[in-house]
């Protein structure tokens, strides 16, 4: 789940399957995930539907075949579609998912939604530039880690990675799992893109309830590597993967 962490204290075709999507068991929602499907279930009543801060610096960066990994309600997948991207939209939301689709299928954009664990989801295929914003925090260590390596070993050379975090000095803890989540150490995210070129490093800070604080550090980050021209426009899903 994702772009949960800030919405400013409001920052804080729709198929569900394409043909890199593998199957996932059914899922149990935890704790985090239930929130948020009230969280997204009020915002779309409210028509709350703005892109958060971040998701604006991240669009620019979009292209090609796009993997929001973590859509949320897929306000930033949906921007991409409009600008000529094909994304990929996964979360744990049933709430969200559900929304995506109807936008998808209203606007006619060529997104696929789909709702997923992904904390164990495996991708396949490769992708332009993928995107994991407000996510990584709600795993257990090992979990981020490895899912944030998955993410750039599908990005294709040349894309563009853009990853949003929690970092240590945080104190909104309320939506995260005591057991089960990921503050990142400080620096620690750009070091994890080592080699690659950093195009935004940037820290942020925000104040959240019960006179808290939420600290975040933004990446965006080009895979090294020459880029591949794109595909024809009249090539199918399979030829693009």
């Amino acid at each position: 789940v994702s772009r949960r962490a800030r919405r400013r204290e409001r920052p804080a075709a729709s198929r569900c399957r394409g043909p890199d999507a593998v199957d996932s068991p059914a899922m149990v929602p935890t704790t985090s995930v239930r929130r948020f499907d009230e969280q997204f279930a009020r915002q779309v009543r409210e028509g709350d539907l703005r892109l958060n801060p971040f998701e604006a610096a991240a669009l620019p960066y979009l292209s090609g075949r796009v993997l929001d990994y973590g859509c949320g309600l897929g306000n930033l997948a949906v921007a991409a579609a409009r600008r000529g991207c094909t994304v990929v939209a996964l979360d744990a939301s049933a709430e969200a998912v559900g929304h995506l689709r109807r936008v998808a299928a209203e606007l006619a954009l060529p997104i696929e939604a789909e709702q997923a664990d992904l904390r164990t989801y495996a991708l396949r295929g490769e992708f332009d530039s993928v995107v994991a914003i407000g996510l990584l925090m709600f795993f257990d260590r090992p979990t981020a880690v490895a899912q944030l390596e998955q993410l750039q070993s599908h990005l294709r050379p040349g894309g563009h990675a853009v990853v949003n975090v929690l970092v240590e000095g945080t104190t909104w803890l309320e939506m995260l799992d005591p057991s089960a989540h990921c503050l990142f150490g400080r620096g620690e995210l750009a070091r994890r893109f080592h080699g690659w070129t950093i195009v935004l490093n940037e820290a942020s800070a925000f104040p959240a309830s019960g006179d808290t604080i939420k600290s975040f550090e933004t990446i965006v980050a080009r895979k090294p590597g020459r880029r591949e021209r794109p595909p024809a426009p009249d090539a199918g899903p399979q030829d693009r993967a």
